[in-house]
């Protein structure tokens, strides 16, 4: 079986699950500039994050990384994460369990 959405049909902000109860979880972010999520960890996740439009500061436990749009990110959801929007930004996050 596949689904198929299309992420403007998704309105939970800041955080949309794209395919509710179904692994992996995939999730999109969409966040106004200066708007962040604060800092938390997904244990026992492997994560990838594909920056989709806009630009993104996501803090990775102490570093900084500067993301723009069709940047993609991969790193262990034991690291403390905390993503801040430079401008308007949208993003698709895909948590799989380790």
């Amino acid at each position: 079986m596949s689904t198929k959405r299309h992420l403007s049909e998704l309105d939970s902000t800041p955080q949309a699950n794209v395919f509710p109860g179904t692994e992996p979880k995939t999730v999109r972010l969409s966040l106004s500039a200066g708007e962040e999520i604060p800092p938390h960890r997904h244990p026992d996740r492997h994560i990838v994050l594909y920056l989709l439009e806009g630009r993104l500061d996501l803090v990775l436990d102490d570093s900084t990384h500067e993301l723009d749009a069709g940047d993609i990110v991969r790193f262990d959801g034991d690291r403390q994460i905390s993503p801040k929007a430079v401008t308007d930004a949208t993003a698709l996050l895909v948590l799989a369990s380790r």
